[in-house]
């Protein structure tokens, strides 16, 4: 993929909408990756569990490649109704500022694609949320058991090579990629 012409901020409004679905459809196929990787995890089925993980990270990169190329294009679009490029996120013109400015069947079909975006984000967000809350729930249940076991480890879980489990579970499966 050629990110030069967006690394020089030519804004292209089909171009624009055509990386916008295609993060769309890739948000898709890391939802149904994620979740059968959740199910994998509660079936206790690990014979393709770093296949699965290793397909989260190949579409991890894939969106991160999709997500430059929509960072270049909405630079564009700042630069071509005069805002200025701001480095801190607080500071960054609203999106809808942006599509305002745009003709009106062009900023409203932006918009919508730009909505269907954050909508799937969302849902996987809270997808990832619900199995990082339920890994942490066997965690506890596990540390408990291995309490009733092993009173000598004092609740501590360790990893196959004898390290100490990190306690931290956050968004193991989302953020890992994204």
């Amino acid at each position: 993929m050629d990110l030069g012409v967006y690394m020089n901020r030519t804004w292209n409004f089909e171009r624009c909408i055509t990386v916008l679905n295609d993060e769309i459809a890739l948000l898709q196929k890391i939802s149904l990756v994620q979740d059968s990787v959740r199910q994998t995890v509660m079936a206790r089925e690990w014979t393709d569990f770093d296949w699965k993980m290793a397909q989260i990270n190949q579409l991890g990169e894939e969106f991160s490649q999709l997500e430059a190329e929509r960072a270049g294009i909405f630079t564009a679009l700042k630069e071509k109704f005069g805002f200025e490029h701001k480095d801190e996120v607080e500071n960054e013109p609203l999106f809808h500022n942006l599509a305002a400015k745009l003709p009106d069947d062009q900023g409203k079909k932006l918009s919508g694609v730009f909505r269907e975006l954050k909508m799937e984000t969302l849902k996987l967000k809270a997808q990832n949320e619900t199995f990082a809350g339920y890994l942490n729930e066997m965690k506890i249940i596990a540390a408990a058991w291995m309490e009733a076991i092993f009173p000598s480890q004092s609740g501590k879980l360790y990893t196959r090579k004898g390290v100490q489990a990190s306690g931290d579970l956050r968004s193991m499966v989302f953020n890992r990629s994204i």
